[in-house]
């Protein structure tokens, strides 16, 4: 773990006692510093008062669902939030996603995928916050030159369409954040497309094709099944 992870604060909103308990045990244990908070406007509170690193965000909660409390934050704050929830629903991650979550894990998960996901989301908040915008990208065998608009996987050039180059570029500049249908169709094609998701699946299929080894079982390129998608950042 690097030392500012080792140092971050996470804040919990769970209401929960046992679930609050394990990720106030797992997180400590592993070094982070924690704070805790039963209710919604308890844990907006604790945001602006205390600067959390990360939040862990339950979405029923007794007093304001998470998604809302996740708008708010939105509203002033880039503080990365993991929804945590017992709501396995796609369109539950959608919505969450959609509204600013960076990552979504459902009740139960194991100890390693909690810290898994906490550390991802902690090393993109803080590249966002004291870098400026990286050249280049590289994963295992996949390299993209942002500057001269390269990619290369294993030392050869790829040739990517416009929207190809975009729609990778984008997944990249997120690394390990997974982006929904909606996220990606604005950014890469325009508001007006944000219901048009056969654009990605075609686009996708094209992109693993030029750049994974199998495209039937893709190695960098993620798929979150009826979420969105995710770029394996390492």
């Amino acid at each position: 773990m690097k030392q500012t992870e080792a140092h971050s604060t996470v804040l919990i909103v769970e209401d929960e006692p046992h679930i609050r308990m394990f990720l106030r045990t797992t997180l400590l244990d592993n070094g982070y510093q924690t704070l805790e908070a039963l209710t919604a406007r308890h844990g907006l509170a604790l945001v602006a008062e205390r600067h959390p690193q990360l939040i862990l965000l339950d979405l029923g909660l007794p007093d304001l669902d998470g998604i809302e409390v996740t708008r708010r934050l939105r509203e002033w704050s880039v503080v990365p939030i993991i929804v945590v929830s017992a709501r396995g629903q796609e369109q539950d991650k959608v919505d969450a996603l959609d509204a600013g979550a960076d990552d979504y894990l459902t009740k139960p998960f194991g100890v390693k995928e909690l810290l898994a996901r906490v550390r991802v989301a902690l090393r993109h908040a803080e590249r966002a916050a004291v870098e400026p915008a990286e050249p280049s990208f590289e994963a295992g065998r996949l390299h993209i030159d942002f500057v001269s608009r390269r990619v290369c996987v294993d030392g050869q050039e790829v040739h990517l369409t416009p929207n190809e180059y975009k729609l990778l570029t984008t997944l990249a500049r997120n690394a390990g954040k997974v982006l929904t249908h909606r996220q990606l169709l604005k950014a890469v094609w325009g508001l007006s497309y944000t219901n048009e998701n056969h654009y990605l699946r075609v686009y996708m299929g094209q992109l693993r094709h030029k750049l994974e080894v199998d495209p039937a079982r893709p190695e960098y390129l993620l798929t979150e099944s009826g979420v969105g998608y995710r770029l394996k950042s390492d």
